[in-house]
Protein backbone atom coordinates (compact mmCIF):
# COMPACT_ATOMS: atom_id res chain seq x y z
CA UNK A 1 0.00 0.00 0.00
CA UNK A 2 0.85 3.50 -0.43
CA UNK A 3 1.39 5.64 1.93
CA UNK A 4 0.48 9.15 1.02
CA UNK A 5 -3.36 9.99 1.28
CA UNK A 6 -3.00 13.10 -0.45
CA UNK A 7 -5.10 13.73 -3.62
CA UNK A 8 -2.83 15.20 -5.79
CA UNK A 9 0.38 13.01 -4.28
CA UNK A 10 3.67 13.36 -2.65
CA UNK A 11 7.33 14.06 -3.48
CA UNK A 12 9.74 14.22 -1.56
CA UNK A 13 13.80 14.31 -2.61
CA UNK A 14 16.59 13.55 -0.15
CA UNK A 15 20.22 13.90 -0.73
CA UNK A 16 22.73 12.85 1.25
CA UNK A 17 26.83 11.94 0.32
CA UNK A 18 26.23 12.93 -3.12
CA UNK A 19 23.32 11.07 -3.97
CA UNK A 20 19.52 12.20 -4.20
CA UNK A 21 16.79 9.95 -3.71
CA UNK A 22 13.40 11.38 -5.40
CA UNK A 23 10.48 9.52 -4.32
CA UNK A 24 6.96 9.88 -5.39
CA UNK A 25 3.46 8.75 -4.05
CA UNK A 26 -0.27 8.71 -4.97
CA UNK A 27 -3.08 7.23 -2.57
CA UNK A 28 -3.79 5.13 -6.17
CA UNK A 29 -1.30 3.00 -6.58
CA UNK A 30 1.48 5.16 -7.01
CA UNK A 31 -0.70 6.79 -10.25
CA UNK A 32 0.10 10.15 -11.72
CA UNK A 33 -2.72 13.25 -11.41
CA UNK A 34 -0.73 16.01 -13.87
CA UNK A 35 0.22 18.23 -10.63
CA UNK A 36 2.68 15.47 -9.60
CA UNK A 37 3.89 14.91 -12.80
CA UNK A 38 5.36 18.57 -13.18
CA UNK A 39 6.76 18.80 -9.85
CA UNK A 40 8.71 15.44 -11.05
CA UNK A 41 9.81 17.31 -14.25
CA UNK A 42 10.88 20.17 -11.81
CA UNK A 43 12.89 18.18 -9.89
CA UNK A 44 14.62 16.24 -12.02
CA UNK A 45 15.41 19.78 -13.81
CA UNK A 46 16.45 21.54 -10.48
CA UNK A 47 18.40 18.04 -9.33
CA UNK A 48 20.28 18.30 -13.01
CA UNK A 49 21.92 21.33 -11.81
CA UNK A 50 22.54 20.92 -7.97
CA UNK A 51 26.49 20.82 -7.68
CA UNK A 52 25.91 18.71 -4.55
CA UNK A 53 24.21 15.88 -6.17
CA UNK A 54 25.91 13.31 -8.72
CA UNK A 55 23.03 10.48 -9.29
CA UNK A 56 19.55 10.03 -8.60
CA UNK A 57 17.44 7.52 -6.99
CA UNK A 58 14.14 7.44 -8.33
CA UNK A 59 11.41 5.06 -5.81
CA UNK A 60 7.92 5.46 -5.19
CA UNK A 61 6.11 4.98 -1.82
CA UNK A 62 5.20 1.63 -0.13
CA UNK A 63 5.36 -2.01 -1.04
CA UNK A 64 2.70 -2.32 -3.68
CA UNK A 65 2.93 -1.24 -6.62
CA UNK A 66 5.77 0.89 -8.20
CA UNK A 67 3.82 2.91 -10.37
CA UNK A 68 0.25 2.30 -11.89
CA UNK A 69 0.67 5.07 -14.56
CA UNK A 70 -1.89 8.13 -15.55
CA UNK A 71 -4.61 8.95 -12.85
CA UNK A 72 -7.44 7.92 -14.54
CA UNK A 73 -9.80 10.59 -12.71
CA UNK A 74 -7.95 12.88 -14.86
CA UNK A 75 -8.20 10.91 -18.17
CA UNK A 76 -11.79 11.01 -18.00
CA UNK A 77 -12.06 14.20 -17.32
CA UNK A 78 -10.03 15.12 -20.82
CA UNK A 79 -13.08 17.02 -22.49
CA UNK A 80 -10.81 18.48 -25.68
CA UNK A 81 -7.94 18.22 -27.65
CA UNK A 82 -5.84 20.69 -25.82
CA UNK A 83 -6.69 19.23 -22.54
CA UNK A 84 -5.91 16.06 -23.75
CA UNK A 85 -1.97 17.24 -25.15
CA UNK A 86 -1.20 18.74 -22.19
CA UNK A 87 -2.11 15.56 -19.98
CA UNK A 88 0.00 13.35 -22.09
CA UNK A 89 1.96 16.04 -22.37
CA UNK A 90 3.02 15.15 -18.36
CA UNK A 91 4.34 12.07 -18.89
CA UNK A 92 6.47 13.11 -22.13
CA UNK A 93 8.03 16.17 -20.05
CA UNK A 94 9.25 13.50 -17.75
CA UNK A 95 10.71 11.35 -19.47
CA UNK A 96 12.76 14.09 -21.10
CA UNK A 97 13.33 16.10 -18.01
CA UNK A 98 15.31 12.48 -16.97
CA UNK A 99 16.75 12.28 -20.86
CA UNK A 100 18.02 15.76 -20.62
CA UNK A 101 19.43 15.26 -16.36
CA UNK A 102 22.83 15.94 -16.49
CA UNK A 103 23.25 12.99 -13.30
CA UNK A 104 22.83 9.07 -13.81
CA UNK A 105 19.35 8.01 -12.69
CA UNK A 106 19.00 4.76 -11.16
CA UNK A 107 15.39 3.40 -10.66
CA UNK A 108 14.04 1.32 -7.67
CA UNK A 109 11.29 -0.74 -9.24
CA UNK A 110 9.94 -2.54 -5.90
CA UNK A 111 6.61 -3.60 -7.41
CA UNK A 112 4.62 -3.54 -10.61
CA UNK A 113 4.66 -1.25 -13.65
CA UNK A 114 1.59 -0.39 -15.71
CA UNK A 115 2.20 2.42 -19.07
CA UNK A 116 3.57 5.43 -17.92
CA UNK A 117 5.27 3.40 -15.08
CA UNK A 118 6.94 1.17 -17.71
CA UNK A 119 8.06 4.54 -19.42
CA UNK A 120 9.51 5.71 -16.13
CA UNK A 121 11.70 2.38 -15.68
CA UNK A 122 12.73 2.88 -19.02
CA UNK A 123 13.77 6.57 -18.69
CA UNK A 124 15.89 5.34 -15.47
CA UNK A 125 20.10 4.47 -16.97
CA UNK A 126 20.15 1.84 -14.16
CA UNK A 127 17.27 0.11 -12.41
CA UNK A 128 16.71 -2.64 -10.00
CA UNK A 129 14.01 -4.32 -9.20
CA UNK A 130 12.25 -7.34 -7.29
CA UNK A 131 11.02 -10.28 -8.34
CA UNK A 132 7.25 -8.93 -8.40
CA UNK A 133 7.98 -6.25 -10.29
CA UNK A 134 5.93 -7.22 -13.29
CA UNK A 135 5.25 -4.81 -16.41
CA UNK A 136 2.21 -4.29 -18.55
CA UNK A 137 1.09 -1.65 -21.34
CA UNK A 138 -2.27 -2.27 -20.85
CA UNK A 139 -3.24 1.03 -22.93
CA UNK A 140 -5.28 -0.39 -25.82
CA UNK A 141 -7.73 -2.13 -23.69
CA UNK A 142 -8.57 1.34 -23.00
CA UNK A 143 -8.58 2.29 -26.40
CA UNK A 144 -4.91 4.63 -26.46
CA UNK A 145 -1.70 3.01 -27.04
CA UNK A 146 1.48 3.92 -25.36
CA UNK A 147 2.69 6.81 -27.91
CA UNK A 148 4.55 9.29 -25.49
CA UNK A 149 6.73 6.22 -23.36
CA UNK A 150 6.95 4.23 -26.38
CA UNK A 151 10.27 5.66 -27.62
CA UNK A 152 11.76 4.96 -23.98
CA UNK A 153 10.77 1.21 -24.05
CA UNK A 154 11.93 1.08 -27.41
CA UNK A 155 15.80 2.70 -26.63
CA UNK A 156 15.94 0.59 -24.05
CA UNK A 157 14.13 -3.33 -24.43
CA UNK A 158 14.00 -3.05 -28.38
CA UNK A 159 11.28 -2.56 -31.06
CA UNK A 160 9.78 -6.45 -30.80
CA UNK A 161 9.00 -6.25 -26.57
CA UNK A 162 7.80 -3.08 -27.19
CA UNK A 163 5.37 -4.81 -29.80
CA UNK A 164 4.88 -7.51 -28.01
CA UNK A 165 3.93 -6.08 -24.63
CA UNK A 166 2.01 -2.92 -26.34
CA UNK A 167 -0.07 -5.91 -28.57
CA UNK A 168 -0.94 -8.09 -25.82
CA UNK A 169 -2.00 -5.50 -23.60
CA UNK A 170 -3.92 -7.97 -21.31
CA UNK A 171 -0.96 -9.89 -20.32
CA UNK A 172 1.42 -9.00 -17.77
CA UNK A 173 5.29 -10.08 -18.01
CA UNK A 174 7.37 -10.85 -15.55
CA UNK A 175 10.38 -9.25 -14.07
CA UNK A 176 12.79 -11.67 -15.35
CA UNK A 177 11.29 -11.39 -18.84
CA UNK A 178 12.35 -7.50 -18.17
CA UNK A 179 15.85 -8.26 -17.00
CA UNK A 180 15.98 -10.66 -19.81
CA UNK A 181 14.74 -7.66 -22.37
CA UNK A 182 17.07 -5.37 -20.74
CA UNK A 183 15.15 -2.89 -18.57
CA UNK A 184 16.23 -4.52 -15.63
CA UNK A 185 19.80 -4.89 -14.69
CA UNK A 186 19.00 -6.98 -11.76
CA UNK A 187 16.22 -8.72 -10.40
CA UNK A 188 15.92 -9.81 -6.09
CA UNK A 189 13.80 -12.38 -4.48
CA UNK A 190 12.38 -8.95 -2.44
CA UNK A 191 12.70 -5.21 -1.22
CA UNK A 192 14.88 -6.07 1.82
CA UNK A 193 17.61 -7.86 -1.26
CA UNK A 194 17.11 -4.97 -3.25
CA UNK A 195 17.64 -2.20 -0.81
CA UNK A 196 20.85 -3.34 -0.12
CA UNK A 197 22.27 -4.05 -3.67
CA UNK A 198 21.37 -0.68 -4.03
CA UNK A 199 22.92 1.13 -1.04
CA UNK A 200 26.44 -0.66 -2.40
CA UNK A 201 25.64 0.20 -6.12
CA UNK A 202 24.68 3.94 -5.75
CA UNK A 203 27.81 4.26 -2.98
CA UNK A 204 30.09 3.01 -5.59
CA UNK A 205 28.46 5.46 -8.48
CA UNK A 206 28.94 8.65 -6.38
CA UNK A 207 31.95 8.01 -5.57
CA UNK A 208 33.45 7.92 -9.04
CA UNK A 209 34.50 11.26 -11.46
CA UNK A 210 30.95 13.62 -11.87
CA UNK A 211 32.61 14.44 -14.80
CA UNK A 212 33.17 11.00 -15.85
CA UNK A 213 29.57 10.46 -15.35
CA UNK A 214 27.66 13.08 -16.76
CA UNK A 215 29.88 12.53 -19.99
CA UNK A 216 28.59 8.75 -20.23
CA UNK A 217 25.09 10.27 -19.46
CA UNK A 218 25.33 12.05 -22.48
CA UNK A 219 26.86 8.77 -24.29
CA UNK A 220 24.02 7.04 -23.12
CA UNK A 221 21.40 9.34 -25.02
CA UNK A 222 23.06 10.20 -28.32
CA UNK A 223 20.30 9.91 -30.92
CA UNK A 224 17.33 11.48 -28.89
CA UNK A 225 17.54 15.17 -29.35
CA UNK A 226 14.52 15.00 -31.34
CA UNK A 227 12.43 13.68 -28.47
CA UNK A 228 11.15 17.21 -27.03
CA UNK A 229 9.55 17.67 -30.75
CA UNK A 230 8.72 13.49 -30.82
CA UNK A 231 7.32 13.23 -27.39
CA UNK A 232 4.50 16.18 -27.83
CA UNK A 233 3.79 14.71 -30.87
CA UNK A 234 2.86 11.72 -29.73
CA UNK A 235 1.04 13.34 -26.43
CA UNK A 236 -1.08 14.96 -28.90
CA UNK A 237 -2.20 11.51 -31.01
CA UNK A 238 -3.33 10.01 -27.06
CA UNK A 239 -4.99 13.63 -26.57
CA UNK A 240 -7.15 12.75 -29.52
CA UNK A 241 -7.76 8.71 -28.70
CA UNK A 242 -8.98 9.95 -25.42
CA UNK A 243 -11.37 11.65 -26.36
CA UNK A 244 -13.15 8.95 -28.84
CA UNK A 245 -16.15 7.30 -27.99
CA UNK A 246 -14.21 3.73 -27.54
CA UNK A 247 -12.10 5.37 -24.94
CA UNK A 248 -14.87 6.96 -23.23
CA UNK A 249 -17.04 3.94 -23.16
CA UNK A 250 -13.79 1.82 -22.09
CA UNK A 251 -12.78 3.96 -19.28
CA UNK A 252 -16.16 4.48 -17.81
CA UNK A 253 -16.22 -0.01 -17.93
CA UNK A 254 -12.96 -0.28 -15.98
CA UNK A 255 -13.80 2.81 -13.72
CA UNK A 256 -16.78 0.94 -12.41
Amino acid sequence: MSTTTRPNGSLYTKIENKIATVEFGHPASNSFPGELLQRLTDEFNKLSNNPEVSIIILKSEGEGAFCAGASFDELLAVSNLEEGAVFFAGFANVINAMRNCSKLIIGRIHGKAVGGGVGLASACDYALATEVSAIKLSEFTIGIGPFVIAPAVERKMGKAALAEMTLAAHEWKNAYWAQEKGLYAKVFENIKELDNELEIFSSKLASYNPEALNEMKKVLWEGTENWDTLLAERAKISGRLVLSDFTKQALERFKK
